[in-house]
């Protein structure tokens, strides 16, 4: 895999991850709500002016435009399973940013992943 095909991969699973962290963000910002009618426009318009979840949106987008770049240079059968790094970006960023837990056993998982990814690049 070239470099450039490697980058192009690791900036769409790194937007994706974003967009992941952002509408997490979005939804903190919002609170939680119960799926009904009645709440539909209320929720909905609150998400509709929410920035973080805006900006998730927006990564989301750019992600799919990369990953479509990334496709057209690299089988998919290489390509998404890099997706998983998207796994330990996310990980790592929620316990940093909203403390969320990360056990040992999420640390193996991890430890895990990246040998498969680290394989499967390697192929």
């Amino acid at each position: 895999m070239s470099l450039v095909s490697f980058s192009l991969i690791l900036t769409g699973v790194l937007l994706n991850a974003a967009a992941q962290l952002l509408l997490k963000a979005g939804t903190n910002a919002v609170g939680r709500f119960a799926f009904t009618l009645a709440n539909a426009l209320p929720v909905g318009m609150r998400f509709a002016f929410e920035p973080h979840i805006a900006g998730g949106i927006a990564c989301y987008v750019a992600s799919l435009v990369v990953w479509i770049m990334a496709l057209s240079r690299v089988e998919v059968s290489v390509a998404y399973p890099m997706l998983s790094i998207g796994y330990v970006v996310n990980a790592l960023a929620a316990w940093y940013l909203f403390g969320e837990a990360l056990t040992p056993m999420r640390v193996a998982g991890i430890a895990i992943i990246i040998l498969g990814v680290f394989m499967v690049a390697r192929s």
